[in-house]
């Protein structure tokens, strides 16, 4: 959006509603006002405004075109759907855009307006190549803006230069519109642009400019100055056409444009302007993506015991990605249908910078937009809620995770408390997918290998079994990737949960090692320590399919039993050794055989 600047105008009402502006010019400009305004060769003249009264005004005796005020004021109702204040079909516009957008024209206004109208007939066609020829040709002067004695906003300096400000797009606007026989108003008013900041209280003179304009019996806004392009915050303006700001609905008007006559919102009750200030700035990819309502509504929001609760609502599945002071580290955030909810906890007081930002779900490598930004006041810090650095966000399952064919989780919750350092996660896989689980926790001495290890994973048939045993006491991150088996590449990082286990007295050990013949349907009931005892017997028992025998190797040979319920049992005793070892015999015609899992014995 494009910096605010103050317009020359005076304005005046009538308690009747009417809003009158006049612009103020030197006393010798005069004639060359009516000489600029004359139509030329096959225009049509302009409206004559001896008729107007506080209703509206009559074009040359003909059709009555009401003004917004009193009870002619047109109410918009919207539905949170329509971003236009009438329906439209931008593929019809697709020909005229191109055209548009592409004529030359500069020695005139007259000429300029003349080239236009050759694929313009009707008055919306009309209005559209000129607001297409204006965003596309015409550059926010950001050097006139902070120098008054280079600034021009006259309609014919504009189109000579190329460059204008707010006010001169607005003028020019309605020149064009007025030399092509559409009416159009010059509106001025407050803007939430480029130096806003929220909550920002508005005093003084206005600080930008726009357009409304009458088509099919009512008035309609557009702002060709924001459609244009945008300033980044170096203060570089960058051509950026903005579909969104051609005949916007007027309840996402108002959400950063104050006329300052309160009729030409165009909306029924109209805002206060201390209403407009308190009320959240929502980005245009907020409506453009389908979101419906944003809780908390107000852009400056206070911690609770040290926590703040966001959410947004919206009609499609979106993803969602947020920044607390450049950083997503200290939130908590997931993922629904129909939205997305995100808990923040500050980990210092003050004032704090939080952004939103949305994409569509499909296409994953379309970037992120903005689409909210909050000021977060905190006054209190609740240390329990620091969250390691490798929580990625969102957190948990959720319909993006059913998507990637995690279906049915036992957990549907982000976090996962356990006391004794202990759980078990269950999903119901899809088809033709490996999975692979890691855990992560900060400052730790553990390698991946043993991080991996904490790991057990469970497949029966469809359904897979996470089992994991905490090493000790903390917050853990557990990551999970997936792939399709009949793909030869890595994994992909699916989701990831938060394991929270307070209890100190947890120490467990990592599960066996098994090697690359565990077989993806086999199962460890018994030992899971990977740490036997020494000098002991120890009880094995396994679910192995599709093999011939099963032994346990440690100092001496253990032959492992099938047993009637389809297990392979068994005693190992520990003495004289430091690794045991299960092995199996897969096909009974070969005399090999293989190493399934791993364990050390206790010295």
């Amino acid at each position: 959006m494009q910096p605010c600047e103050q317009v020359p105008v005076i304005t005046s009402y009538t308690n009747e509603g009417t809003h009158v502006t006049v612009e103020v010019h030197p006393r010798n400009t005069t004639p060359q006002l009516f000489r600029k305004f004359s139509p030329g060769k096959g225009i049509r003249k302009l409206p004559s405004l001896t008729g107007q009264d506080n209703k509206g005004f009559q074009e040359n005796g003909k059709k009555r075109l009401p003004l917004p005020g009193g009870k002619d004021l047109h109410a918009y109702p919207w539905d949170k759907s329509n971003l236009k204040s009438m329906t439209l079909d931008l593929q019809q516009f697709e020909k005229l855009d191109a055209y548009a957008s592409k004529v030359s024209v500069k020695n005139s206004i007259e000429e300029l307006v003349k080239a236009l109208l050759q694929k313009a007939r009707t008055d919306m066609e009309k209005v559209r190549a000129i607001w297409m020829w204006i965003c596309h040709h015409i550059e926010y002067d950001v050097v006139a803006l902070h120098n008054k004695d280079l600034r021009s906003c006259e309609p014919a300096d504009v189109l000579q230069t190329g460059k204008s400000i707010c006010s001169g797009y607005a003028g020019l606007f309605q020149q064009m519109c007025s030399l092509a026989g559409v009416q159009c108003m010059k509106l001025t008013g407050y803007s939430k642009g480029y130096s806003y900041r929220p909550g920002q209280s508005f005093t003084g003179d206005s600080n930008h400019a726009w357009n409304a304009v009458y088509l099919d019996g009512r008035w309609h806004l557009l702002d060709s100055t924001w459609g244009s392009g945008s300033v980044d915050s170096c203060c570089k303006f960058t051509f950026e056409y903005k579909e969104f700001y051609f005949l916007t609905h007027p309840a996402l008007f108002i959400n950063d444009h104050f006329p300052d006559n309160s009729n030409w919102q165009l909306l029924k009750p109209v805002l206060t302007l201390k209403e407009y200030e308190s009320n959240m700035l929502y980005g245009i990819q907020f409506y453009i993506l389908g979101m419906l309502a944003a809780h908390p509504d107000t852009p400056i929001i206070q911690t609770v015991n040290g926590k703040a609760t966001i959410s947004i609502e919206n009609r499609a599945p979106l993803l969602f990605m947020f920044n607390l002071d450049e950083t997503n580290e200290q939130g908590l955030m997931t993922l629904k249908r129909n939205g997305m909810k995100l808990e923040i906890y500050p980990q210092k007081t003050g004032n704090h910078k939080l952004q939103v930002f949305a994409k569509p779900s499909k296409g994953s490598e379309d970037p992120y937009n903005s689409v909210l930004e909050y000021t977060l006041e905190c006054s209190s810090v609740d240390k329990n809620m620091c969250f390691p650095k490798d929580l990625a966000q969102p957190v948990g399952p959720s319909w993006f995770t059913e998507r990637q064919g995690f279906l049915r989780p036992s957990h549907p919750d982000p976090i996962i408390h356990t006391n004794d350092g202990r759980c078990s996660i269950t999903f119901t896989l899809g088809k033709d997918i490996s999975v692979l689980a890691t855990l992560h926790l900060d400052n730790t001495s553990l390698t991946e290998d043993m991080r991996r290890r904490h790991i057990m994973q469970i497949h029966r048939g469809n359904q897979i079994e996470f089992k994991i045993h905490l090493p000790h006491a903390g917050k853990f991150v557990l990551k999970i990737y997936a792939k399709k088996k009949s793909d030869p590449g890595q994994y992909t990082y699916i989701f990831n949960y938060l394991i929270s286990c307070p209890n100190t007295n947890v120490k467990w050990p990592v599960f066996p090692q098994n090697y690359s013949n565990w077989a993806e349907d086999y199962e460890l009931l018994e030992p899971l320590a990977g740490l036997l005892p020494a000098s002991r017997n120890v009880q094995f028992k396994l679910k192995l399919n599709s093999i011939t025998k099963a032994f346990v190797q440690g100092e001496n040979t253990s032959p492992l039993t099938l047993s009637k319920g389809g297990y392979w049992e068994g005693t190992c005793n520990t003495s004289g050794c430091t690794e045991v070892f299960v092995m199996v015999q897969q096909n009974a015609n070969h005399k090999f055989y293989s190493h399934i899992l791993k364990y050390e014995v206790e010295t």
